[in-house]
C-alpha cells in the first residue's frame, strides 16, 4: 500500500514515472493526497469518527487542442500505464476546444508556509479531548450541542512534459458547533479554522454558543425595513465570499457586478467606502495559502480593492492572451483590512440598530447586482441607545454586499473566520454598516 502523504521527492518521482508513459503532444499529471480525521456529535454525544487516508492521481493527455482526462488511485506501474493510455484514448475522442493553451515549462514557487507540525499530529485522541472540552460547556448550560471536528494534512503536485514541477504540503483543523435550549426555541453557533490547532480553543467557542443561545430566549418581533446592523465576523464572511473572484472575462462579458453599463469593467472606480482593501497574500501567517495555481501560475501578494477602487481583476493565461495582457491567477486567500473598533464600541455608538451573529441559505437573485437573498440565525439582538435591549426573532434579508460596503461606519480587527458552505477560510473584520435591508420576518432559529 501506497502512503498517502508524499515528500517533494516522492511525489517528483512518481509524476516522472508516470509521464514515461505518454505518447501524447503533451501531458500533465497531478496528484493529491490526504490523511486527517473527524468527529461528529450531536445531542450531547458523538455519532461518528473516523479516518481518512485518500491520495489519487489525474492524468490530461493532450493532441493540438484535443484534452482528455483519467484518474486513479492504484499505483503499481500496470495500472498508471493503464490511466496514462486511457487518457490518450479519451483526448482523440474529445471535441477541440479552440480555448486550450499550450502547457508552460518550468516555473519558479516559492515554498508555502501552509504545513504545521503540531496539527500534523492530530490523533483521534486529540479531537477527542477537544469535542469533551466543548461538550462541558453545553451540559453545564444544561444546553445540547451538534458539531463537528476535522483535521487534514494534505499535499498536491504536478508535473508537465514541459518541465512544469510544483508541489505544496498543508495542514488545517476545523471546528463548529451549535448549541440549543431543549425546547429548541433558542440557538448559538461558532465556527473555527485555522492551520495550526494550538490557535483552536473548542471551550471558548463553545461557551461564545452558548451565551448566544441562552441570550437568544424570549425573541421578541420587531417590524422589517432598513437597519444599522453590526455584522460579526461570520456573519459577514457569509454576505461578502460571493463577490471574492474578481473575474475578469465575466466582467468585460457583462455578467458580474464589476461590469460597467454599456461595456467595459469598473477597473479602477471607486466601487466601495474607502474604509475598505481587500487583498490576497499567500504568506498571510493568519491565513497561510498555495503559491502556485491551477494554471501553473505563481500567486503573489495583490491587492484587488485598494481604499474602494478595484485595482486588479484575475486573467486566466488565454484570456489574457486575447486581451493582449498579462495573466493573473484568481486569489489564493482573501484578506479584509479593518480597523480598530471592537463589538462592544460599535455596539455603545449605536442609538437603534440589530447585532447579527450568523447569516445563512443564502442565494443570488441578481449576479449583476450582486443581489443576495438569506436569513439570520443563532443570536439576533436589539441595539437602542448604545446598550443591547433583547433578543429579535430571525428576519430574512434583501442586501447586495456591493451595496453594503458602500454603507461602512466602522471596522473591527479582521479575524479568521470559516464558511461551512464553501469551507474556505478568510480573514474578515467585524463591521457596522448603515441601512441593511430586512424584508420579512422569519421563523427560523
Amino acid at each position: 500500500m501506497i502512503m498517502s502523504l508524499l515528500n517533494t521527492e516522492e511525489a517528483q518521482a512518481l509524476l516522472k514515472k508516470v509521464l514515461g508513459f505518454s505518447k501524447a503532444d503533451e501531458c500533465e499529471v497531478s496528484l493529491n493526497g490526504r490523511e486527517g480525521g473527524n468527529i461528529r456529535y450531536a445531542l450531547n454525544a458523538v455519532s461518528t469518527a473516523g479516518d481518512i487516508n485518500t491520495m489519487d492521481l489525474a492524468v490530461t493527455s493532450v493532441y493540438g487542442k484535443k484534452a482528455g482526462t483519467a484518474t486513479i488511485n492504484e499505483f503499481d506501474d500496470a495500472s498508471l500505464e493503464s490511466v496514462v493510455g486511457r487518457s490518450e484514448e479519451l483526448a482523440q475522442l474529445a471535441p477541440s476546444n479552440p480555448e486550450y493553451m499550450p502547457m508552460l515549462g518550468p516555473q519558479t514557487f516559492a515554498e508555502s508556509i501552509t504545513f504545521n507540525a503540531d496539527t500534523a499530529a492530530m490523533t483521534p485522541d486529540s479531537r477527542a479531548t477537544m469535542v469533551a472540552k466543548s461538550l462541558e460547556v453545553t451540559r453545564q448550560a444544561n444546553l445540547t450541542a451538534a458539531g463537528f471536528i476535522e483535521n487534514a494534512t494534505n499535499f498536491s503536485a504536478v508535473m508537465n512534459s514541459k518541465g512544469l514541477f510544483a508541489y505544496d504540503k498543508g495542514t488545517g483543523v476545523t471546528f463548529s458547533v451549535t448549541t440549543r435550549n431543549e425546547e429548541g426555541s433558542a440557538s448559538g453557533y461558532a465556527a473555527r479554522g485555522f492551520t495550526n490547532v494550538k490557535k483552536l480553543d473548542t471551550y471558548s467557542a463553545t461557551k461564545i454558543a452558548a451565551g448566544k443561545a441562552v441570550s437568544s430566549l424570549g425573541a421578541k418581533a420587531i417590524e422589517p425595513g432598513k437597519y444599522t446592523v453590526i455584522l460579526e465576523p461570520v456573519a459577514a464572511t457569509y454576505m461578502l465570499e460571493n463577490m471574492f473572484r474578481f473575474d475578469a472575462r465575466s466582467a468585460e462579458e457583462g455578467r458580474s457586478f464589476l461590469s460597467k453599463k454599456g461595456g467595459g469593467t469598473r477597473l479602477g472606480e471607486q466601487l466601495l467606502d474607502p474604509k475598505v482593501t481587500i487583498y490576497s497574500d499567500p504568506f498571510n501567517p493568519e491565513l497561510p495559502a498555495s503559491t502556485w495555481s491551477g494554471e501553473g501560475l505563481p500567486h503573489e501578494k495583490t491587492v484587488w480593492i485598494d481604499k474602494g477602487v478595484v485595482k486588479n481583476l484575475s486573467y486566466s493565461r488565454y484570456w489574457a492572451q486575447k486581451k493582449g495582457v498579462n495573466p493573473m491567477p484568481g486569489p489564493s486567500n482573501i484578506i479584509m483590512e479593518g480597523g480598530d473598533a471592537t463589538i462592544e464600541d460599535m455596539i455603545k455608538s449605536t442609538e437603534r440598530g440589530i447585532l447579527v451573529s450568523r447569516l445563512w441559505y443564502i442565494r443570488m437573485v441578481d449576479p449583476q447586482t450582486l443581489l443576495l437573498t438569506g436569513l439570520t440565525r443563532d443570536g439576533l439582538f436589539y441595539i437602542e441607545g448604545g446598550k443591547i435591549k433583547f433578543p429579535v426573532k430571525n428576519f430574512r434579508f434583501n442586501e447586495s454586499p456591493v451595496i453594503m460596503l458602500n454603507n461602512v461606519d466602522a471596522l473591527g480587527k479582521p479575524e479568521r473566520s470559516i464558511s461551512v458552505e464553501s469551507y474556505r477560510s478568510y480573514l474578515i473584520p467585524p463591521m457596522k454598516l448603515r441601512d441593511f435591508t430586512f424584508s420579512s420576518l422569519s421563523d427560523a432559529v
